[in-house]
């Protein structure tokens, strides 16, 4: 499977999914650091890719939706931007909307 639909499948197959420098844990950048610690706030699970431990992924994702900076997130298999974004739709209260409804979307409905 090459890089792009690697990041295909991520996107798909995750509710919620932050493409960053480092991990929530362990940030890289200030940039993925605001943008992880805005996706964290929610308090609903989401997915990350470390780009720096995945040349290809790094150097393909900016192909993939055409945005050239990192952290991306994607919300409901849609990128909604990098960290300005990000924090603007948190200070808003529109990131906790977001998460939600793609995070309730993608859970089984219950018996």
């Amino acid at each position: 499977m090459d890089a792009l639909e690697r990041i295909k499948e991520q996107v798909e197959n995750n509710p919620v999914v932050i493409y960053m420098k480092g991990t929530p844990d362990a940030p890289r950048c200030g940039f993925s650091h605001r943008a992880s610690q805005a996706l964290i706030s929610t308090g609903l699970p989401f997915a990350y890719v470390n780009v720096l431990e995945d040349p290809e992924i790094f150097d393909n994702l900016p192909r993939y939706a055409d945005w050239p900076t990192f952290p991306q997130i994607y919300i409901g298999g849609e990128l909604v931007g990098g960290c300005d974004i990000t924090l603007e739709l948190q200070q808003s209260g529109e990131l906790q909307k977001l998460v939600s409804e793609a995070v309730a979307k993608a859970e089984p409905p219950a018996a």
